[in-house]
């Protein structure tokens, strides 16, 4: 993979085009990382409890590596 963690990436297609972030995480046998503030999706979750309430909550999918380039400084 030719990025790491902790490394400021820039995206180069999908629906957050131009964005740039920060690596959080690497999965190299996925060919996949998670970059910080970007494929954030909304999930519905349901109440652990019986008195709770359920909630919807941010999530940050991977997206494929090949759709990253890192930033120039």
């Amino acid at each position: 993979m030719h990025v790491k963690k902790d490394q400021e990436v820039i995206v180069l297609t999908g629906k957050d085009k131009g964005k740039s972030g920060k690596v959080i995480k690497a999965f190299p046998k996925l060919n996949k990382i998670i970059v910080e503030g970007v494929n954030v999706v909304k999930r519905h979750q349901r109440s652990k409890k019986k008195d709770s309430k359920g909630q919807i909550v941010e999530k940050t999918l991977p997206i494929n590596v090949s759709n990253v380039a890192p930033k120039a400084k």
